[in-house]
């Protein structure tokens, strides 16, 4: 092997190690110890600091006051960034208000996030008195929930869509009083996008409830795919 071929893979793997660490902090609430880090990753504390260095220089990441470790605003500005480019939050936040307006139950938007975890993007609560606990920016599990198996049937797989396979229904996955139904959104080329998501107590998802719902996501879902650019299946 030679020295340059050496140098490339040590590189690459200098970024993959800055990534972790970025994204075990995406996962915390609060910020957290050089000796949490080092748990959560299983990186060496000299390892830890020679990366944040580099890390903390393009404000990815911060050190506070007592020595916690914590996002940086850069995080912030790649996802306005994010948002902007693919037009998301535009498309998708009246699209999602207008469900609730309509009596849905509350509703959101979900996007691959890892091989682990699913990301509520948006977030608008029904006007029911009881709801589902999530919020924008929570991290869910990527293989629970009809949003989060979805997100595992599309993205990245090369699936064509059909009729039959944009929906999902989940009864209690990923909380046993929840439910929820969802369906796939695209984008230009055809590109999986994300899920839309209708959620709430599992006991308001009675059979017609749920056929109700899932009529309201394929409609909701194939508005926003046509004005992302997309192609909705058997259109």
């Amino acid at each position: 092997m030679s020295d340059t071929n050496t140098t490339n893979n040590v590189g690459v793997a200098a970024v993959d190690r800055a990534f972790v660490i970025v994204n075990v902090l995406a996962q915390q609430n609060e910020p957290i110890t050089l000796a949490q880090l080092a748990r959560e990753t299983n990186f060496y504390k000299s390892t830890l600091l020679r990366l944040i260095a580099s890390l903390e220089k393009v404000a990815l990441v911060t050190r506070n006051s007592d020595g916690h470790y914590l996002l940086g605003p850069y995080a912030y500005e790649l996802g306005r960034a994010y948002q902007g480019t693919h037009q998301i939050e535009r498309v998708l936040a009246p699209i999602l208000e207008e469900l609730v307006s309509q009596g849905s139950e509350s509703s959101s938007f979900h996007v691959y996030y890892s091989t682990k975890y699913r990301l509520c993007l948006l977030r608008f609560d029904s006007n029911h008195s009881t709801l589902d606990s999530i919020a924008a920016g929570d991290l869910l599990p990527l293989t629970k929930g009809a949003a989060g198996r979805l997100i595992t049937r599309f993205h990245h797989t090369q699936l064509s869509s059909t009729n039959e396979n944009i929906t999902a229904v989940s009864m209690g996955e990923r909380d046993a009083s929840c439910a929820s139904v969802a369906c796939a959104v695209f984008g230009a080329a055809n590109e999986f996008v994300g899920a839309l998501s209708l959620s709430g107590p599992r006991q308001r998802f009675t059979p017609e409830a749920v056929k109700k719902l899932l009529k309201m996501a394929r409609q909701a879902a194939y508005k926003a795919t046509i004005k992302l650019g997309g192609t909705w299946p058997g259109v």
